[in-house]
């Protein structure tokens, strides 16, 4: 089963995840969200000191926000080459975020190909520690939006796609006190399939289409029967006929139903 695992991808692969995935997403922006939500959709900025820079951020506040009620919050990590306005308008996200009430937070993830601290794939004009500011750039935008708005402790998800999906492992993987749930999405994800033991409880809904190209369908299955094999809360969809980009689109309504059934699980006294 292990031979099957993502981190065995080789390089020749992540050229072609480059290319083919930076054509996807800008056909996807064609199809932008309605301007009933989209127009919500804020592009921040903030002082990234030990990046030495301002970092941008996408956030996305629903019309019913109430500083005196909890709110959930998705942090949604996007794909290679893309970046966090991209992923936002992801066709029916802030529809949905309003619907159902979430804040949604989108990270940099310091550049486009930061891999979110799960992967070094550095470029000759990247700093050194790429991989630790990409992953940090994630918890200062958590740490910002937590202090800026009234957050549902309980209720902190962690949504990607792609690299964003194999970000989403990483990162719930280093601090999974955190999150009340994952969705990882068609995720090129190079952990070892043993480290889910350190996420084990936290319920997780994994998308993957059977006709991707870019994260093969044989690559992400065995996930899914480790999740199952541990006992796991876990929900695997499989799309038939399902690519690498449309995926994500088609699978919104479920994560936000999945999110939605599942709250962090309170701690026994």
């Amino acid at each position: 089963m292990l031979r099957f695992a993502i981190n065995r991808l080789h390089f020749g692969l992540l050229l072609g995840v480059v290319v083919s995935l930076s054509g996807a997403v800008r056909a996807q922006d064609k199809k932008a969200e309605p301007a009933k939500t989209a127009a919500r959709i804020q592009k921040r900025t903030y002082d990234f000191k030990d990046a030495g820079k301002e970092m941008e951020y996408a956030l996305f506040v629903p019309s019913t926000y109430d500083k005196t009620k909890k709110s959930p919050l998705m942090v949604a990590l996007h794909g290679l080459n893309s970046n966090p306005q991209q992923i936002m308008r992801y066709r029916g996200l802030t529809d949905l975020a309003e619907k159902h009430g979430y804040i949604v937070a989108a990270p940099m993830g310091y550049n486009s190909s930061g891999w979110y601290g799960a992967r070094v794939m550095k470029k000759k004009t990247d700093p050194e520690n790429l991989s630790e500011l990409s992953e940090k750039d994630v918890m200062n935008v958590l740490e910002i939006v937590r202090k800026d708005y009234t957050i549902d402790p309980d209720r902190i998800y962690l949504m990607g796609h792609s690299m964003g999906g194999g970000g989403t492992f990483h990162i719930a993987m280093q601090t999974p006190d955190l999150w009340a749930g994952l969705a990882p999405i068609a995720p090129a994800v190079f952990h070892p399939i043993g480290d889910l033991e350190k996420i084990k409880n936290i319920p997780v809904i994994l998308v993957q289409g059977d006709k991707d190209n870019l994260v093969r369908v044989e690559r992400v299955r065995p996930w899914a029967e480790k999740m199952k094999e541990m006992k796991m809360t876990c929900e695997y969809v499989e799309i038939a006929g399902g690519g690498h980009v449309d995926v994500a689109m088609k699978s919104l309504p479920k994560i936000f139903e999945f999110f939605n059934a599942h709250p962090k699980a309170k701690k026994a006294n």
